[in-house]
């Protein structure tokens, strides 16, 4: 670890420690009224959670190249859980017991300058207790949202459904069932691989039409996929499954001992793909034919207004003006807004933003942190006769979990307007 590297973490260390002190306070301050033998317990249940995570966060900091040669992103992903477990309820109760101790510094104030005030209210329980243990009561919200998104919400798949209605579309594809899945990011999932099985036998019930996968395989090496071939080579459609790259497919964001060797990684992929079944599609388009009448599909390499720029539209799009439909692939939704508008093309669909992997609905209306970063961040969107459709993910990547934002398999179903 580079010196600064290390200046940085200790920094980040002595933070998280004076959270930790002052969160304590609050819960203590919390539980005073109870019994001095439940406090020590509190205590000493408190302090070997937080040493003890710690102590793992230290350890992962000084052998993080281990873990990196091991290409393993689980064990990494599975810590950032726990630190969010029980760090994001800490916060909550640093909030809220602050607020606690400047509501008894304002009182002290207030006597102080005005002596002939009153100094009780009379009251068994003052305001500053009634905050802080508000304050454990509100912690316990993201505490069972974490342990819900890791545990139950990375595997409960929300099969979704969308007509898209065109004037465009041959009469012989009116009902042709599109499922449009992204994002499996497959080193996520470690040694499981239940989830990913569990999805396709929910897409096979689907009996789709057309498999369309749109990008990031991967979160960084082929090898992560290898272990998913048999099981993503059993996904059934009647006219084929087809897919493309997302920006992490290209692993840019590891270090590699030389460019042939970064490139053999992606030719490895390629060739993974393939062996799933999948028709990989690079700045190309093809045909598909239905009772004699054509549509063109089309898909092109990663490009995003912050992220590579790898495809070429241009490329994929030349010639296709033959199908009145046509339908492209392309990994972020971006692309549509900054070329695919103005191009004709009836559908884009794309994935890339994981719906930040959490998000509420209120009223029917859903929303995510992922709208303060993409314009067009899940679902369908329209502009005159374009449609663009954004997946929300199938996998997870960073936090191994998803709360209130269900890993999504997309139905299609289009009809002629």
């Amino acid at each position: 670890m580079s010196p600064k590297a290390l200046r940085n973490f200790f920094i980040f260390f002595v933070v998280l420690v004076l959270i930790d002190v002052y969160a304590y306070k609050g819960v203590n301050t919390a539980f005073a009224n109870h019994s001095l033998v439940l406090r020590r317990i509190i205590r000493f249940v408190y302090w070997i959670i937080s040493i003890g995570i710690l102590g793992v966060l230290v350890w992962t900091v000084f052998n993080m190249q281990g873990q990196q040669n091991r290409r393993d992103h689980s064990y990494v992903f599975s810590l950032v859980a726990l630190f969010l477990l029980f760090f994001l309820p800490k916060l909550v109760i640093v909030i809220f017991h602050g607020l606690d101790d400047l509501l008894h510094l304002g009182r002290l104030l207030w006597h102080k300058l005005l002596p002939g005030s009153s100094s009780g209210t009379g009251e068994t329980l003052d305001r500053a207790n009634f905050l802080s243990q508000l304050g454990l009561i509100v912690a316990a919200v993201p505490f069972a949202g974490v342990l819900y998104g890791v545990t139950k919400g990375r595997r409960s798949f929300n099969v979704s459904r969308t007509a898209i209605r065109s004037s465009n579309l041959p009469e012989a594809f009116n009902g042709l069932r599109i499922i449009q899945i992204s994002d499996m990011h497959l080193g996520s999932y470690g040694d499981d691989l239940s989830i990913v099985q569990r999805g396709v036998e929910l897409i096979n019930a689907e009996e789709p039409d057309l498999i369309l996968f749109t990008g990031d395989m991967v979160n960084d090496y082929a090898d992560e996929a290898e272990r998913f071939v048999p099981i993503l080579a059993g996904l059934k459609a009647r006219s084929g499954k087809f897919s493309i790259l997302g920006n992490h497919d290209y692993s840019d964001y590891v270090q590699w001992d030389s460019p042939q060797e970064k490139s053999a990684n992606l030719e490895k992929l390629k060739s993974i793909h393939k062996e799933m079944g999948f028709r990989l599609l690079l700045d190309e388009h093809l045909s598909i034919e239905r009772e004699g009448q054509h549509i063109g599909l089309l898909g092109v390499q990663n490009w995003g207004r912050r992220f590579q720029q790898y495809g070429d539209l241009g490329k994929a799009i030349r010639g296709t003006e033959v199908f009145p439909f046509r339908i492209l692939m392309s990994h972020d939704p971006t692309h549509w807004e900054e070329q695919v508008l103005g191009t004709g093309v009836d559908l884009t669909l794309s994935g890339h933003t994981h719906g930040a992997q959490l998000g509420v609905k209120i009223n029917g209306e859903e929303y995510s942190p992922a709208q303060w970063v993409y314009k067009h961040w899940a679902g369908l969107y329209n502009e005159g006769s374009q449609n663009l459709y954004v997946n929300r993910g199938f996998g997870f990547i960073g936090f191994p979990g998803r709360v209130g934002m269900p890993p999504e398999i997309s139905v299609l179903e289009l009809e002629r307007a």
